[in-house]
């Protein structure tokens, strides 16, 4: 198991869920629930400063598919926002050159997100600010969980944008 601080990332339309890992890559905890800047790169900017703060050594970032494993409109949505990171990461004086950015499938990370907090008690008004974080864990523990039972890093690493006709690859789990 590869030692560093992960960062977990549920990408939405109004809101991103940002969890983390502790140093030695066991366990994810929530961290904070960004709002999504779709105009510009206030998002983006958070979530790289909340990095910076943790020393973080990778992105994990979620993509969502459907049940059958087919991409959807938000497939391409974290997709587009995992390249923005990447590039973001890849120009920061902040971040080492080996600092990746990874897409992890994260089929049902919400609807577990939702369940675990119903079993915690939680009323679903009560869980609008914190769902997002809540699916960032489970991405980021399903990651290290893959990691752990794999010994490889999980998912498809995320190249920067060179140009504006560079897309995402997709995803090898």
């Amino acid at each position: 198991m590869r030692s560093g601080v992960r960062i977990g990332i549920d990408v939405g339309k109004a809101r991103i869920g940002v969890a983390r890992t502790d140093l030695h890559g066991m366990l994810a905890t929530p961290v904070e629930t960004v709002a999504r800047d779709t105009a510009g790169s206030v998002d983006i900017a958070r979530i790289l400063s909340i990095a910076e703060e943790i020393s973080a050594v990778e992105f994990v970032v979620g993509l969502p598919l459907n049940m059958s494993g087919n991409r959807t409109p938000s497939t391409e949505d974290a997709e587009e926002f995992a390249q923005r990171i990447a590039t973001a990461v890849s120009t920061s004086p902040a971040f080492s050159a080996d600092v990746e950015v990874r897409l992890i499938d994260e089929r049902l990370s919400t609807v577990s997100a939702h369940g675990q907090l119903r079993q915690a008690g939680k009323k679903t008004k009560q869980t609008k600010q914190i769902i997002d974080q809540a699916a960032a864990v489970i991405i980021l523990q399903q990651a290290l969980d893959m990691e752990r039972a794999r010994g490889a890093a999980p998912g498809t690493v995320v190249a920067p944008l060179a140009s504006s006709t560079d897309s995402a690859t997709t995803p090898d789990s």
